[in-house]
């Protein structure tokens, strides 16, 4: 392992400090009202779960790039469910990720797929779109517009705000101000902890570090430090959402169940299992009942007022348009009447035995990392200082040090990392006399975002064969990625990319391998879109044609980048200058 960053960072204000500035805005920026709470008449969403009594809620993610569409969207959707005696409770918006950046740096920093919301007006025009609550989630808290954007979503009475698990993990390009970024999510975390009503700061701890922990007790045990930041250091209310990379219905069982023993505030939000997403639509929808059922009967045991996430069965293919939201939001409600005798057969003792072992070793997690961060010098009394130390050391330095398994065996074992891991085996051993010739070869392998299980699977796959594979690191731009192919001496450049960006990050590859007057090969795979310039649609679009034309070698799956590797072994073009 690599030696340990710096933690600490003297030109940063104290927490203590901070807080105390955000609290002081709460004169100016004091907790609106919208249609959400007129018309239930309630002071939050977290009352509004309260008084539902454990009835199952449903949650739709939404998110247009035109602020129009998605409020059009919204009021259509809201409405069309309830005249099929559906009721969707709240909205997730997808805002782009440009929000993240302080609003002076938006404009220079490009678009993604999503939303962007640039005043109160907007965060109003969503909050007021229909009755049901707006959820501002990523690209929120946790990014360096942390504080305008909190400020903005409080005016337009959002009682639900989140994403603090970005902070521990995602990165901007051309953003490396880490204390910038601290600062001004622990002031807009003042800011929701002086408001008069119940704001519910969410986290979704897939984007944090549950996404990256091979033991789902270090994921537990993260959220038992985040939750003690929030409510201890802070003082406001946390709330959890979980379920991207939780494929076993036991294990998502097992999480829920655990949280409702931890945490006593409503969750925001049971996510879909989405990397469960691989085939077409009637394989998906096996994948869309597979994970609401467990949701729905865990739900049933323990009401803890998340709401389940019906995702449409079109998202690992594009962004579902209104009917395909439709669709599935009545799915999830008639699977829901079906679901009390299936919760029946559950086998609640494997459940609560599972949970146990979540919230000892979540528990033993938290107090291990919370100990070795002090002894490290770190004011684990400051939630800034806390923040930013776990957020340098990341999620493998965490869960080496203070993981609850022995001899690197997890206690239980994350959903994800099996699953790649058995994908990666199989392809492997398909393709072992394939790919023999594969063994002298150098790939550096890097992500144009936060999300890394992509290229955890192509590591698993090119280890397997011989290959050797240097990961330069997640969320690089594109200028430090070919910097250290090119120190590397490697043969070829693997991008995982996700985020809609394929086309304009190939190109800035391409432009700094010429920059450098470096040689080397490149492949890129994931989902290869991108919303086409000067386009009338929101929807993004497959631009594998294009990425060949820049002489970059798309791959859809393992067995591209294998055809792809195996041809420049045949020509001879390893890349070397």
């Amino acid at each position: 392992m690599t030696s340990e960053p710096d933690l600490g960072a003297a030109q940063m204000r104290p927490g203590a400090e901070l807080l105390q500035a955000g609290r002081a805005m709460v004169v100016d920026w004091t907790l609106g009202r919208n249609l959400f709470l007129d018309t239930h008449q309630v002071a939050s969403e977290a009352a509004y779960k309260r008084a539902a009594k454990g009835r199952i809620m449903q949650h739709a993610h939404i998110g247009f790039r035109s602020l129009d569409r998605t409020v059009a969207a919204m009021a259509r959707l809201h409405d069309a469910a309830q005249a099929r005696d559906v009721r969707i409770d709240r909205f997730g918006i997808t805002l782009d990720w440009s929000m993240g950046y302080p609003p002076e740096h938006r404009a220079s920093a490009g678009r993604g797929t999503g939303i962007v919301l640039s005043s109160p007006e907007d965060f109003r025009r969503i909050t007021n779109a229909s009755p049901a609550a707006a959820h501002f989630g990523d690209f929120m808290l946790g990014l360096p517009g942390a504080l305008h954007n909190t400020q903005a979503a409080i005016a337009a009475g959002a009682t639900a705000i989140g994403n603090l698990g970005q902070y521990f993990t995602f990165r901007l390009p051309f953003w490396d101000d880490d204390v910038a970024t601290t600062e001004a999510t622990v002031t807009a975390l003042g800011l929701i902890a002086a408001q008069p009503g119940e704001i519910l700061v969410h986290s979704n701890l897939d984007d944090g570090f549950a996404g990256l922990f091979l033991d789902v007790t270090s994921a537990f045990g993260m959220m038992l430090i985040e939750k003690h930041i929030v409510e201890d250091l802070i003082g406001a209310r946390a709330s959890f959402c979980f379920g991207h990379h939780f494929s076993e219905p036991l294990t998502r069982a097992a999480f829920h169940a655990a949280l409702a023993q931890e945490v006593d505030t409503p969750g925001t939000m049971i996510f879909g299992n989405t990397v469960a997403y691989r085939g077409a639509e009637a394989a998906n929808y096996a994948s869309l009942a597979n994970y609401l059922l467990a949701d729905i009967c865990a739900l049933t045991r323990a009401p803890t007022g998340h709401a389940i996430n019906p995702v449409p069965v079109t998202e690992n293919q594009r962004i579902p348009d209104v009917e395909e939201i439709l669709d599935a939001q009545c799915f999830a409600a008639r699977l829901a009447e079906h679901a009390a005798g299936h919760a029946r057969l559950a086998d609640d003792e494997m459940i609560d035995a599972m949970a146990q072992k979540l919230i000892r070793g979540g528990r033993g997690f938290a107090r291990a990392a919370l100990t070795g961060l002090a002894e490290r010098g770190v004011d684990t009394s400051d939630p800034a200082a806390l923040m930013l130390a776990i957020r340098r050391l990341g999620a493998k330095r965490m869960e080496a040090l203070w993981g609850q398994g022995s001899y690197r065996q997890p206690l239980v074992p994350a959903d994800w990392a099996q699953e790649l891991d058995q994908m990666a085996q199989g392809w492997v051993s398909a393709n072992r006399q394939t790919g023999q010739n594969l063994t002298h070869l150098h790939v550096v392998l890097g992500t144009t975002d936060v999300h890394e299980h992509g290229a955890y699977l192509v590591r698993q796959a090119l280890e397997g064969l011989g290959v050797r594979v240097t990961d330069a690191g997640v969320a690089l731009d594109p200028e430090v990625l070919v910097a250290r192919a090119c120190a590397a001496e490697a043969d070829a450049i693997a991008i995982s990319t996700y985020n809609g960006i394929a086309l304009n990050y190939a190109r800035a590859v391409r432009d700094a391998l010429r920059a450098q007057d470096c040689q080397i090969a490149v492949l890129i795979g994931g989902k290869l879109n991108q919303i086409a310039e000067n386009s009338n649609s929101d929807l993004p679009v497959d631009v594998t044609q294009e990425l060949a034309g820049l002489d970059v070698s798309p791959c859809q799956g393992l067995d591209d980048m294998l055809q792809t590797l195996q041809r420049l072994t045949l020509q001879g073009e390893t890349g070397r200058d």
